[in-house]
């Protein structure tokens, strides 16, 4: 096999540590920009463009003017509410590096295979002890397949076992290369109809079901299930979801993750709108219910990640 590629380039946007979720044991998450998805409800808005964005934490500015100073490009203005204009910002950075109060944050920055790894490496020990491991995350991990790919093989020649969240949104090319590298792919299937799902993350959700009965056949897999209001919080979408996940393979257990809104706060700081506003989360009642359907299905469920 060819060497690793550890001067290549991807765009990580953070690099979580002492995660007790995504996997076994402990484990470190790097979060990759990028996402072909747009869903309603994503906890990290900063994740879906694949270049970096500027986020704006107005409760933070104490209005000294110095991003003002340091823009070449006239994105920034008091009179906007939002400071940064998103069509003329180039996500240069300049401003979040001189604001004394972290107000302006740079969402994403171009880091190579190996500068990760050196990241990682820091909790290795950890990782041992704890069976625990990689995870990636985004955004869409696979919408950097080189990338996630050097990465993942320079992970496994460390030896620490690895983990990816997917939507399976890609190519089958591109599963068939990264795969191998994978000892656990955590899936997230929305909605098996595709008027549903394709109103719900912008979307249709043919090639995501192909390609996610692929990946059960290549590796580990856990379906995750959001389990989302006016979407899918139904007892016939959560059985369709759990019938299809018969025709995969590696299947030993089925999450459902209940609909949050931790994430909306996000959206405020990149200039957005949080399209779920004002949506409230499932009571632990009918999340009971929806558990018992997949289990009525013979599949093992557990609610959370």
């Amino acid at each position: 096999m060819e060497n690793i590629a550890y001067d290549l380039e991807g765009t990580v946007f953070n690099i979580q540590r002492y995660s007790l979720h995504d996997g076994p044991g402990i484990r470190t998450i790097p979060f990759l920009k990028g996402c072909p998805l747009a869903c309603k409800w994503c906890s990290n808005p900063e994740s879906q463009r694949p270049q970096p964005e500027i986020m704006y934490q107005e409760s933070s500015c104490i209005h000294c003017g110095r991003c003002l100073e340091a823009c070449k490009y006239g994105a920034l203005s008091v009179n906007n509410p939002y400071l940064v204009d998103r069509d003329r910002c180039v996500a240069c950075g300049a401003c979040a590096e001189v604001c004394p109060t972290n107000a302006l944050v740079l969402k994403g920055k171009k880091m190579t295979v190996w500068e990760v790894i050196q990241e990682l490496q820091k909790d290795a020990a950890i990782y041992r002890r704890s069976n625990g491991g990689i995870t990636l995350s985004g955004g869409e991990a696979l919408s950097q397949p080189k990338f996630t790919r050097e990465l993942l093989r320079a992970c496994k020649e460390k030896g620490w076992h690895t983990a990816m969240e997917t939507t399976g949104m890609t190519t089958k090319e591109v599963i068939e290369s990264v795969m191998p590298f994978v000892d656990l792919a955590l899936t997230d299937i929305k909605s098996i109809d595709p008027v549903v799902h394709k109103n719900a993350t912008g979307v249709d959700n043919k090639i995501i079901l192909e390609n996610l009965i692929r990946i059960s056949y290549l590796t580990k897999t856990i379906v995750r299930i959001p389990v989302i209001p006016n979407v899918n919080d139904n007892p016939e979408s959560i059985r369709e979801i759990a019938e299809f996940t018969k025709l995969m393979k590696n299947i030993d257990v089925i999450h459902l993750l209940p609909y949050h809104n931790y994430g909306q706060n996000k959206y405020l700081l990149l200039g957005r709108v949080y399209p779920f506003d004002g949506v409230k989360e499932i009571p632990k009642e009918k999340i009971e219910l929806l558990k018992q359907e997949v289990e009525k299905a013979g599949i093992s469920c557990h609610i959370g990640g």
